[in-house]
C-alpha cells in the first residue's frame, strides 16, 4: 500500500486467509468453524471480513448484537449466523433475517418459542448455552428437565447447538479450571443429547482453547481475536498476522523550547528543546487519553515517537526529537511490526480492546498486502 495521507485503518484480507488456515490446520477435517464477527469484525469491517470467510468456507459466523446480523444479512451475507446476545425487544429482527439466538435462561426459552409460536414457526433454529464458570450468561445443568420438557411441547423451534465459554483458556496456570469447565460441559451435552432425542452441535473452545485444548474442539470451534491476528501467546502470535494497521500522517512539526507547554493543560512542560509533531488523531477515534503523557507512542520511519502531554479529541502530539522526518511523513500507530498487543500492555489493556476502539470516522481500506 502507498503511505497514508490521512488517518486511516488497512484491512489486509491475506493476513485473514493466514490467520484462517493457520488456526484451522489444528482441526480436524470434519470439525466446523464459527467465526466471529462482531464489533465491526474486531474493529475492522465486519462485511468486508465475513465475505472473506465465506470466500474461505467458514462454516457459521457470530455477532453480539442483532443488528450486527442484519447488516451482514444486507450485504447478501446467507452463511448461518449465531447472535450471542439477543434480548426479546430483538426477536422480529432475528426471525426477518434468519438469524439464529443464543438462548440462555428459562425466560428467555419462553419469550423465544412464545414468539416463534406466533410467527408459526417450525423447527426455527436455537442455540442454547450453558454456564460452565464464566458466570456470564448460560443455563445451569439443573435446568436440563425444564429445557426438555419445554422443547416437548413446541414444534416452533429446533435446537442447533449446544455450547459454553471458557473463562480462562489462554491461561495455562489455570488448566485445571478449564478441564473442568470443557469436562462439566461434555457432561451436560450428554445428558441433554439423550434427553433431546438428537444431538445438536456442541461447541465451547474459543481461539486459545483452539490452540491449547484439543479434547475440546469437539463438532465446532469458536474463533474471534485469532482471526485477527492475536493468539493471546508470542509464542502464537508468530504465526499470525494483524489484520489491521492504524495510520496516520504528521500534519505539522513545532519546536517547544525549555519550559514551554504541550496540549491542553500544559500537560507536557519541555525539559529542553523539544521538536514536536502533531498527528490528526485523537480519542474520538480510538486513542485514549490514558495513553497520554509519554505512555503510548506512535512508529515513525522506524522509530518510537511517545505521546506529549494529554491526548486530545481530534489529535496528538508526539515526540520527534530526534527523528527523522518531516510533514506529510506516515505514523505508525499498530500494525504488523508495531503490535496492538505492545501498545495496549502500556496502559495494562489488551489487543482487544484498542482494537475494537477504532472509530467509525476512521476511513476503512480494504487490501491484501
Amino acid at each position: 500500500m502507498p503511505k497514508a495521507t490521512e488517518t486511516l485503518l488497512e484491512i489486509d484480507l491475506n493476513a485473514l486467509d493466514n490467520n484462517y488456515r493457520y488456526l484451522t490446520s489444528k482441526l480436524k477435517s470434519e470439525t466446523k468453524v464459527l467465526a466471529v464477527v462482531k464489533a465491526f469484525g474486531y474493529g475492522s469491517d465486519s462485511v468486508a471480513i465475513a465475505k472473506e470467510l465465506v470466500e474461505l468456507d467458514v462454516d457459521y459466523l457470530a455477532v453480539a448484537y442483532p443488528n450486527e446480523g442484519e447488516t451482514l444479512r444486507n450485504a447478501k451475507i446467507e452463511t448461518p449466523i449465531l447472535v450471542l446476545h439477543p434480548l426479546p425487544i430483538n426477536f422480529e429482527v432475528i426471525v426477518n433475517h434468519c438469524l439464529e439466538p443464543s438462548i440462555y435462561s428459562r425466560k428467555m426459552l419462553e419469550y423465544f418459542i412464545a414468539f416463534a409460536e406466533e410467527k408459526k414457526q417450525t423447527n426455527y433454529p436455537i442455540h442454547l448455552k450453558f454456564n460452565t464458570g464464566l458466570n456470564r450468561l448460560g443455563f445451569i445443568k439443573s435446568d436440563i428437565d425444564f429445557i426438555v420438557e419445554k422443547l416437548s411441547k413446541t414444534k416452533s423451534v429446533k435446537v442447533k447447538s449446544l455450547f459454553s465459554h471458557l473463562a480462562a483458556s489462554e491461561d495455562l496456570k489455570l488448566k485445571e479450571f478449564t478441564l473442568g469447565q470443557i469436562e462439566g460441559f461434555r457432561k451436560i451435552s450428554e445428558e441433554l443429547t439423550v434427553k433431546l432425542g438428537y444431538k445438536p452441535l456442541l461447541h465451547c473452545a474459543n481461539t486459545s482453547g483452539i490452540i491449547n485444548y484439543p479434547e475440546a474442539h469437539f463438532d465446532m470451534v469458536r474463533t474471534g481475536i485469532g482471526l485477527y491476528g492475536f493468539g493471546n501467546d508470542p509464542s502464537e502470535n508468530k504465526h499470525l498476522k494483524p489484520v489491521g494497521t492504524l495510520k496516520t500522517v504528521i500534519s505539522q512539526i513545532h519546536t517547544v523550547k525549555k519550559s514551554e507547554s504541550v496540549g491542553y493543560n500544559r500537560g507536557f512542560i519541555a525539559e529542553k528543546t523539544t521538536r514536536s509533531a502533531t498527528l490528526p488523531i485523537g480519542h474520538a477515534d480510538g486513542i485514549p487519553r490514558s495513553y497520554g503523557k509519554g505512555k503510548g507512542w506512535v512508529t515513525i520511519n522506524g522509530e518510537k515517537a511517545h505521546i506529549l502531554g494529554n491526548v486530545c479529541m481530534d489529535m496528538i502530539m508526539v515526540d520527534v526529537t530526534g527523528i527523522d522526518c518531516d510533514e506529510g511523513d506516515e505514523a505508525i500507530i499498530f500494525g504488523p511490526s508495531a503490535t496492538a498487543d505492545e501498545l495496549s500492555a502500556a496502559i495494562n489493556s489488551i489487543s482487544y480492546e484498542l482494537i475494537t476502539a477504532v472509530s467509525q470516522r476512521v476511513k476503512r481500506i480494504i487490501c491484501r498486502n
